[in-house]
């Protein structure tokens, strides 16, 4: 139960996201109308009635691929003899 509770609480942050950032417009383009109730002695009727429309765009993401150059450092390894025969070097001056 725990996690389909925190399934729908994730599922409404994602839609309050996608719409406080633009991703997702909802715009109302005809409202709603309630059903004309009549009561008779055979029980309730109803007459009418319309549902909301709405318009809903959303953005779009494109993917796509592009050469680009990207400098990588360059990584110089010295050997332990090396570095003995560097650090003589440097003091035997």
């Amino acid at each position: 139960m725990r996690a389909i509770l925190f399934i729908l609480i994730i599922a409404v942050l994602a839609i309050i996201v996608a719409l406080a950032t633009g991703f997702l417009d909802v715009n109302q383009i005809r409202g709603a109308k309630a059903p004309q109730l009549s009561t008779t002695g055979n029980g309730i009727t109803a007459k009418g009635g319309q549902t909301p429309a709405f318009d809903v765009e959303t953005g779009s993401v494109s993917i796509g691929t592009k050469n680009a150059t990207v400098k990588v450092p360059a990584l110089v390894i010295h050997k332990p003899d090396q570095n003995q025969a560097e650090a003589n070097a440097g003091n035997a001056m």
